[in-house]
């Protein structure tokens, strides 16, 4: 599967133009993702040295893309100044509807096939609490 995957706020957390705090479990989980033989592209608005600087930090984590705001590798680009869609069959955003789930809940959805529907219809109930009061 080809999978875009954003960086600020999705794989860091923002702090543009500088690199964000890692969010818990991203490299290791986009790592996972590789080893399953996904292609990974990184899908970003960051340009020129603040993106060179965001693909040398997950290289230095292991993490090698696929391809860089761009479809595959040879693509060629008429204007690097102009933000292009790619073309993937999923996209892994801070901005999706529903905004991002957990790192290990986002592998869970890719590695067994899952939706939304399917994975939260799973996740257990919290319990209702009792009301304490004058009258409950």
């Amino acid at each position: 599967m080809k999978i875009a995957v954003d960086f600020d706020g999705t794989i860091v957390e923002h702090d543009y133009p500088k690199i964000g705090k890692e969010k818990p479990f991203a490299t290791y989980t986009l790592r996972k993702l590789i080893e399953d033989r996904h292609q990974l592209i990184l899908w970003t608005v960051r340009r020129d040295k603040e993106l060179e600087e965001a693909v040398a930090w997950c290289r230095e984590r292991g993490v090698e893309f696929f391809a860089v705001n761009k479809s595959y590798p040879e693509e060629e680009i008429e204007n690097s100044e102009a933000y292009n869609k790619v073309n993937a069959d999923l996209f892994i955003d801070d901005l999706n509807l529903g905004g991002l789930p957990d790192w290990g809940v986002i592998y869970t959805m890719i590695k067994e096939g899952k939706n939304w529907r399917n994975v939260y219809s799973e996740q257990p109930e919290e319990p209702k609490k009792k009301k304490k009061g004058w009258f409950w």
